[in-house]
């Protein structure tokens, strides 16, 4: 579920945050922590479409908000997915690592589906995770795909801000630049926004959270579902 998130700084949260609360962070189901310990899914059989929890006006959700939308497929593709994710969330890096690239291959690549990834963080450490992506500016989505590659490594650990500081060097950043980052405030609040919209607006309690089309679905889609949903939608 939602939660609030005391205004403090980013950068000197990440070597105190308990790691039981990053692990909760992505539901209620108690069994977040599992997603990233599942090995590699087996080629899918054909599914029906999961039924949709509700839909939401997609000309509401579409509206820009604090920080422009991170964007993958063209503009005028018949589907659009909308998801809300949190670094943190081992649900989110299991929909990143193991679906996503094949809905990419097969729906976003061919012009039938885009993506929009929103920021909805619930906790200082997802906060980073998300403002190191949006600090590397063109390279965003691959420095999502790596730090969600790399979750294990750095979400839970005792000391995350010398674990983000290793994997942001590989991408590019220097000492002086990571800290820079993790200290624009503005950022930081535009990143709050984001999420604070997406729970007040479009009622996002747990992530990862899917829009299709305007209709809402909750949790880690596998490639089998999310086909049968964006099919039905073509």
């Amino acid at each position: 579920m939602f939660r609030s998130i005391s205004r403090r700084t980013v950068l000197s949260s990440l070597a105190t945050l308990p790691a039981a609360f990053v692990l909760a962070s992505c539901s209620d189901s108690g069994d977040q922590a599992m997603a990233q310990q599942q090995p590699a899914a087996p080629a899918e059989t054909a599914a029906a479409a999961p039924a949709s929890e509700g839909t939401v006006d997609m000309a509401k959700l579409l509206e820009p908000g604090a920080l422009p939308d991170k964007v993958l497929g063209k503009p005028d593709a018949p589907v659009t997915i909308v998801e809300y994710a949190s670094m943190t969330c081992p649900h989110c890096a299991q929909f990143h690592n193991l679906t996503l690239p094949e809905i990419k291959t097969k729906y976003i690549d061919t012009g039938k589906a885009r993506l929009i990834f929103r920021e909805f963080p619930f906790d200082p450490r997802a906060e980073a995770g998300f403002m190191l992506a949006r600090c590397a500016d063109d390279n965003y989505f691959p420095m999502v795909d790596v730090l969600f590659k790399q979750q294990q490594n750095w979400a839970s650990v005792e000391n995350a801000r010398d674990a983000l500081l290793q994997i942001s060097k590989l991408a590019g950043f220097s000492q002086e630049s990571f800290e820079a980052c993790l200290t624009n405030q503005k950022l930081l609040d535009d990143v709050r926004a984001v999420q604070k919209r997406g729970a007040s607006e479009f009622q996002v309690d747990s992530t990862p959270t899917f829009f299709i089309n305007g209709h809402t679905y909750k949790g880690a889609l596998s490639v089998a579902e999310m086909s049968a949903i964006i099919d039905g939608m073509l």
